[in-house]
């Protein structure tokens, strides 16, 4: 038979998926010698079990768990269930994945009405026994019966307000035994039945609560967020009793062996005298810090100092200890490596590689690159009280707070006046973009985590909470309600980007820093890395930032972004109403030299790295006036009898809105096709780039790397055209200015088909950069945005996808067109440079899968550029 149940003294650290995390460090603790209450561990294969049986518990597990249980009564030299001198026992949860808080404990399991007696006369002291009794009876009715804890506290709350105490420990054995009645009482009316007085029938319940508890909310919500899977189950630990609650010279605690916050070496925790460990977490009881157990139990602390440092060196990370002093002795319940936050994770590892405990591969393979990200931003003061209006989506890190504006052209004018605003939009778009640039942080009512707003802000470094369903704005009033209150323009809000919670006021902040720990943890992974890091920035100061964050060049620079400025917008809109080519390329004539200088900003901020420019990749309606807008002004304009050209001007940009109109814009007239059909346009954008190039050289910038990219092909001879054109340009220009430059063209992959025929696109490639957004779109043939608005938070849900694929890469589907484009790329051109710009550049398991496939670079938004970098060198780490 398989066995399922082990004692402590038969496992060890190297068991956590059998044992749990709990149950392989009490082994290991054990095997060490330290002062470990002596128990057992059923199995986390017995849970799994326990579900594949219909949750039931199999009777060969109960025979397994009473015979290990007889070990344990041979082990203490008492039984459970003797009404003279009886065992107790703790029964705890241990996932193999830590998972704090999340699943149940059961303390002081074996009392009932008679070994509550026979505990009290062998302790010589009632009020002790009659607290344990109590305290069983309280959390086994809310554990395993499901009763709400609160009317419990209500029982004790009356008989305190009525003894005239304020804390539990005052009470009296008489009151605690009136509270036992009073508790039982509680447990027959509500649960319909009597608090089990077979001591075997609560040790089974308990351990049918505890597997339960795997499937908790808190515990399912607690495993989706942080990905971890499902079917690991949890074991079980039964612990032999021991009391911190006999009295003045027992207590309870936890212990950190470095701050936890900060990441200080120095001990950090809390204890209370007299009390068990529920005391502690449930903040019944206010905590003393550790440092006052010197003075009151100066030979326990003393050990549990020397203990601490032995466990942080076995273990070679920070431990966050669970101990319990029972008449001045101390034992330890358990250790576990200790959740910190960001910045205390890279000053830990920095220290413990400075003390020579662990290598710097070690320090870089410790810290998770998403605590890296939240580094790089403004985070809610942890101390905070705050009043939560709303909850959406976490679309883009950081916190922020600013007045409410509900229009992108009202928060453009508050920002340039100095004004902090929260642009609130039911969703944005690119017209919404001078907004956006003026606001502390955005906030919407739709969208995904990969919406425009999403996807803006992160390339901004801004906070932004997306997705708000909850929210609704009457842009109309300039209101918006949730929650049954109003909120109305003007009003101070705070976005918490990072939980995508919304709340009201203003709320302190806590400010970034940066430290050199910081940066020499980066280094380090910088030496192990092979995957190289750039950047998506589209103007002068994202390239500079970028380039401050580690960017080795820019992977990917929008140059349609550059016409949204409201001094190049008529420009492009003249450019776009043109009917014919001499008018379109007069447009562009003016067009030419504002593309020119910000090339050159780019340029010159990335000297010596590849700069990558993908051309006019947008529809060109995205650059008019939304056609609802456009007829209400033509209305506006003809009952205000404006002149007959503002009529007729608003006319002509009504008639072409609505000729560019599609159906389905995505896979419309856009991209590459704009520069077949208009090629003078993709004509003036080479030309701007190499005459930027150009004068960069003639100042002396000797190191300028432009990369041309073409967008959406899905043809090679689509690429063939379009390079013609660019390399055209190129010549002209060479001999115009008498010099020579850089003419590297390349082309992004994002429709399937160019994936597939990555051999004939590389016929005409010198790189290939993967747009991983719309290459999921067209290999899913989702819409993004209607698909996260509409149903794909459902198919997550239902396990229908393991991930939603725009954030955390498909890699059995869009992965297999990659490595696919990949090889067959590879095949045609060998020296074939191969990166990948779409909002995967930053996701950490996406660089994994880039790094499998042997791309040579990753691209992301500026703030990202620290995450890729760890998670690349991670990625190197793991082979």
């Amino acid at each position: 038979m398989r066995k399922r149940v082990f004692m402590f003294n038969e496992g060890g650290a190297d068991q956590r998926s059998l044992l749990g995390g709990k149950g392989a460090n009490l082994a290991e603790m054990t095997r060490l010698g330290l002062p470990v209450p002596p128990g057992f561990t059923v199995s986390t294969e017995a849970c799994i079990d326990y579900y594949e049986a219909g949750r039931e518990v199999e009777e060969t597990l109960v025979e397994e768990i009473f015979t290990r249980l007889s070990d344990l009564e041979a082990a203490m030299d008492r039984r459970f269930g003797d009404p003279k001198e009886p065992l107790l026992v703790s029964v705890r949860s241990g996932a193999a994945v830590s998972m704090p808080g999340m699943m149940d404990t059961i303390l002081n399991l074996g009392l009932n009405d008679e070994t509550a007696k026979g505990l009290a006369e062998a302790t010589q002291d009632p009020r002790f026994a009659y607290d344990c009794y109590r305290r069983l009876i309280q959390i086994f009715a809310n554990v395993v019966m499901g009763l709400p804890i609160g009317v419990f506290e209500d029982v004790l709350d009356k008989h305190k307000e009525k003894a005239g105490v304020s804390v539990d420990s005052a009470l009296g054995p008489d009151v605690l035994m009136e509270v036992v009645a009073e508790f039982k009482e509680l447990v027959r009316r509500l649960a319909k039945r009597e608090f089990p007085q077979d001591v075997r029938e609560q040790l089974l319940l308990a351990v049918e609560a505890v597997f339960s508890s795997w499937y908790n909310n808190r515990a399912a919500v607690y495993r989706r967020i942080h990905r971890i899977a499902e079917d690991l189950g949890t074991a079980v630990n039964v612990q032999a009793m021991v009391f911190g609650n006999m009295g003045n010279d027992s207590a309870t605690g936890v212990l950190f062996t470095r701050d936890p916050s900060s990441g200080v070496a120095a001990v950090l925790g809390e204890y209370l005298v007299n009390a068990q460990g529920e005391d502690v977490v449930a903040g019944l009881r206010t905590p003393r810090p550790i440092v006052e157990m010197a003075d009151e139990l100066p030979e326990a602390y003393q050990q549990l100092l020397e203990t601490a440092q032995e466990l942080e060196h076995h273990y070679r990370d920070m431990q966050d200890i669970e101990f319990t002093i029972e008449r001045r002795k101390l034992f330890i319940l358990q250790t576990r490596t200790g959740k910190r936050t960001a910045q205390a994770a890279v000053r830990i590892a920095y220290d413990l590689v400075t003390e020579g405990i662990i290598s710097a591969e070690e320090a870089v393979g410790r810290i998770e690159p998403e605590q890296v990200e939240k580094m790089l931003h403004r985070t809610i003061d942890p101390g905070a009280e705050v009043e939560v209006l709303a909850q959406g989506l976490p679309a883009s890190p950081g916190a922020a707070t600013g007045v409410v504006v509900f229009d992108a052209n009202e928060a453009e004018r508050r920002g340039e006046a100095g004004e902090k605003v929260i642009l609130v939009r039911p969703e944005t778009a690119p017209d919404d973009m001078h907004g956006i640039v003026q606001a502390q942080g955005i906030l919407t009512s739709r969208g995904g985590m990969t919406c425009h707003a999403a996807i803006v802000a992160r390339g901004m470094g801004k906070p932004a909470v997306v997705g708000c369903d909850e929210l609704r704005i009457d842009l109309g009033k300039k209101q918006a309600y949730a929650r049954g209150k109003r909120l109305d323009e003007g009003e101070v809000i705070t976005l918490d980007g990072a939980s995508g919670k919304v709340m009201r006021g203003q709320v302190p902040l806590v400010e970034p820093d940066l430290g050199g720990e910081f940066q020499q943890v980066l280094s380090w992974g910088d030496q192990m890395r092979r995957l190289g890091v750039r950047a998506n920035a589209d103007t002068p100061a994202d390239a500079a930032l970028a380039r401050k964050l580690g960017a080795e060049g820019i992977g990917l620079c929008r140059t349609e972004h550059m016409f949204m400025a409201s001094d190049r917008l008529p420009a492009m809109q003249a450019m776009i109403l043109a009917e014919t080519e001499e008018e379109r390329k007069a447009a562009l004539e003016r067009l030419l030299p504002m593309q020119k200088e910000d090339f050159k900003g780019i340029l010159r901020a990335m000297a010596g790295y590849p700069v990558t420019i993908r051309l006019l990749d947008p529809p060109l309606h995205e650059f008019l006036p939304r056609i609802e807008e456009l007829v209400v002004a033509l209305g506006r304009a003809r009952d205000d009898d404006l002149g007959a050209s503002d009529i007729e001007e608003k006319e002509e940009l009504l008639r072409k809105a609505r000729a560019l109109s599609e159906s389905n814009p995505m896979l419309g007239f856009r991209g590459c096709r704009l520069g077949i059909v208009y090629p003078e346009m993709y004509a003036m954008q080479a030309r701007a780039i190499f005459e930027a190039t150009a004068e960069l050289i003639k100042e002396g910038q000797e190191d300028i790397m432009p990369e041309i990219m073409i967008p959406l092909v899905g043809h090679a001879k689509e690429l063939a055209v379009l390079e013609k054109v660019v390399r055209a340009t190129a010549e002209e220009v060479k001999e115009e200015v008498g010099l020579d430059f850089p003419c590297v063209v390349g082309t992004m992959i994002e429709v399937p088909r160019s994936a597939l025929t990555a051999d004939e696109v590389a016929e005409h490639a010198e790189f290939f950069s993967f747009g991983t957004n719309d290459l999921t779109q067209m290999t899913f043939g989702y819409s993004r945005d209607d698909a996260e608005a509409k149903f794909l938070h459902h198919y997550l849900q239902e396990k229908v996808l393991p991930e939603n694929p725009f954030a955390v890469l498909d890699e059995d589907g869009v992965g297999k067109l990659v490595k696919m484009a990949v090889n067959l790329g590879r095949k045609t051109r060998p020296s074939l440079k191969i990166g990948i710009c779409g909002e995967h550049g930053g996701d950490p398991a996406s660089i994994a899968f880039f790094h499998r496939c042997e791309l040579d670079y990753v691209s992301c938004s500026p703030y990202r550029v620290p995450v890729a970098r760890l998670a690349a060198a991670r990625a190197q780490l793991a082979g």
